[in-house]
């Protein structure tokens, strides 16, 4: 039991010593920070242009029939 206390405190020192040393005596070096570039949007429109001819569409349908006053 005495030779496992002794192996088992061996090892404990012997990891603390390397983690201690692990960053050694130089100085830091730093990155140079990274830049992303961001996409501009697209030019062109959100609506697709298919809406645009069914809403003028229906507007023309809408003003014909308020405008039919034959009753």
């Amino acid at each position: 039991m005495r030779l496992t206390t002794t192996l088992a405190a061996a090892a404990a020192l012997a990891v603390s010593a390397v983690s201690a040393q692990a960053g050694g005596m130089t100085a830091p070096v730093m990155d140079a920070p990274v830049e992303v570039a961001a996409e501009p949007a697209p030019a062109g429109s959100s609506v697709n242009s298919a809406f645009i001819v069914i809403g003028v569409i229906a507007a023309l349908l809408i003003a014909s029939q308020l405008g039919d006053d034959e009753d």
